[in-house]
């Protein structure tokens, strides 16, 4: 099993190196295209929510990933230390957000769970917000 942890500040500076971080990790397993698409999109949705919602865009603040990858499965966790979620129900419903002043807001917890092969949030109010992502790679041929 290989794996890597990278934490940062909870700016959305921050979310292309954590794309980026993530990208340049899986190459060792000669992923398609598509499946690094789909990866940076879980990520930046992660990690931009952890930001915008967990923190309130207060970079003092830490955002933690973790990446395992055992065989072609890729386990992914982003982590905020935040205000975490009082409703995980309501949450995974499609367009409902707290920040309704946001374009787009309302579908990054749908989209990561259209991408992923399984994914669960944790959260306890005021302790913080953990998303594990689990996606396998299809089988290298050739």
């Amino acid at each position: 099993m290989n794996q890597m942890e990278v934490t940062f500040s909870a700016t959305l500076d921050n979310e292309n190196f954590a794309r980026t971080t993530v990208g340049a990790f899986l190459t060792q397993l000669n992923p398609t295209i598509d499946e690094i698409i789909e990866f940076k999109t879980i990520v930046a949705e992660g990690v931009s929510n952890a930001i915008i919602h967990g923190y309130n865009h207060n970079a003092e603040c830490k955002v933690v990933m973790k990446v395992q990858v055992e065989d072609r499965t890729v386990h992914l966790i982003i982590q905020d230390f935040g205000k975490g979620i009082e409703n995980l129900e309501q949450v995974k419903t499609p367009f409902y957000t707290t920040a309704k002043d946001l374009e787009h807001a309302g579908m990054g917890i749908t989209i990561i769970e259209t991408l992923a092969d399984s994914f669960e949030i944790e959260s306890v109010k005021n302790i913080g917000t953990k998303l594990i992502i689990t996606k396998r790679l299809k089988d290298n041929i050739g």
